[in-house]
C-alpha cells in the first residue's frame, strides 16, 4: 500500500533522513520507534508532503508521491493526525470537522451529514461540544477532534504522530482503544509513539530509526524482536 524507497530528506543543510526504506500493507499497523530527534516525525512529514524528499521515492497504491502537494496527498486517501493537533482557532468543533471534508471533495451534502452523524456517535464528547470553539477543549478532547476531523475524509491510511504525549492515562487508554477499532475496520496506520510497550500491543510490525536511518525492524508479536527493540532504545 505504501512504500518508501531509499528516501533522503533535508532541512536546509541538515541531512535528516538518510536512505529510509519501509513498507506498509493494507490494513496493517506499523510502528516507528526511536529516541527524540532521530527523524520519526520527518518520515511522517515527508510521506504527507509537508517536506519533499531530496532523493528516493514514495509510492502509495502504486503512485509516486514525490513532489506531490500535501492537499493532493490528503485527497489520495492518506490522513494525518499531527503531533500538535492543528485545531483551527476561531472555529467550532463542528466547523473543524467540516474542514475534513476537503479530503473527500466528491462527497455530497447528504453523505457529509451521514458522516458527521457517524463521527458524533463515535465521539459523544465532541457531539456535546459541537458548538464550542475547538481550541477551548481539553488536551484529550482536542486530540479526539484531530482524529475525528481526519476520519471525515474516509482515509485508507492514517499517519499518527505522538498522539498520547502529555495526556492523562485514561485518555491514553481511550486513544489506543480507538486506534485498535480503526485497525479492525481495515484502516492502515503508521504510528509514531513514545509509549513503546502500549504501541507494540497495537502494531503488527515496527521499524527502529536511529540518526535518520532504519537500523532494525521486526514483528511486534515476536518476543525476541520486542526485547531487542526495547534494549536498543534504552541504551
Amino acid at each position: 500500500m505504501l512504500e518508501l524507497k531509499n528516501v533522503h530528506t533535508h532541512y536546509g543543510l541538515s541531512h535528516v533522513l538518510q536512505g529510509v526504506s519501509l513498507h506498509v500493507s493494507a490494513g496493517e499497523v506499523v510502528g516507528l520507534f526511536g529516541r527524540n530527534g532521530v527523524g520519526k516525525t520527518t518520515v511522517i512529514k515527508t510521506i504527507s508532503g509537508w517536506v519533499g524528499p531530496s532523493e528516493g521515492d514514495i509510492e502509495f497504491e502504486g503512485q509516486s508521491l514525490a513532489g506531490v502537494a500535501p492537499d493532493r496527498i490528503s485527497r489520495s486517501g492518506i490522513g494525518l493526525v499531527p503531533e500538535d493537533r492543528r485545531i483551527f482557532p476561531g472555529l467550532t468543533v463542528e466547523e473543524n470537522l467540516r474542514l475534513g471534508f476537503m479530503q473527500a471533495p466528491g462527497m455530497g451534502s447528504a453523505a457529509q451529514k451521514q458522516k458527521l452523524d457517524e463521527i458524533f456517535d463515535r465521539f459523544p464528547r465532541l457531539a456535546e461540544r459541537r458548538r464550542q470553539m475547538g481550541t477551548t477543549l481539553s488536551g484529550g478532547e482536542q486530540q479526539m477532534l484531530a482524529f475525528a476531523r481526519v476520519l471525515t475524509g474516509r482515509p485508507r491510511l492514517l499517519l499518527i504522530d505522538e498522539p498520547t504525549e502529555g495526556l492523562a492515562p485514561m485518555i491514553v487508554e481511550e486513544l489506543f482503544t480507538l486506534m485498535r477499532e480503526l485497525a479492525r475496520e481495515g484502516i492502515a496506520i503508521v504510528l509514531v509513539e513514545q509509549n513503546v510497550h502500549a504501541a507494540l500491543a497495537l502494531t503488527n510490525r515496527f521499524y527502529l530509526i536511529e540518526r535518520g536511518q532504519v537500523t532494525y525492524s521486526g514483528q511486534a508479536g515476536d518476543a525476541t524482536s520486542r526485547e531487542e527493540l526495547i534494549e536498543r532504545i534504552s541504551v
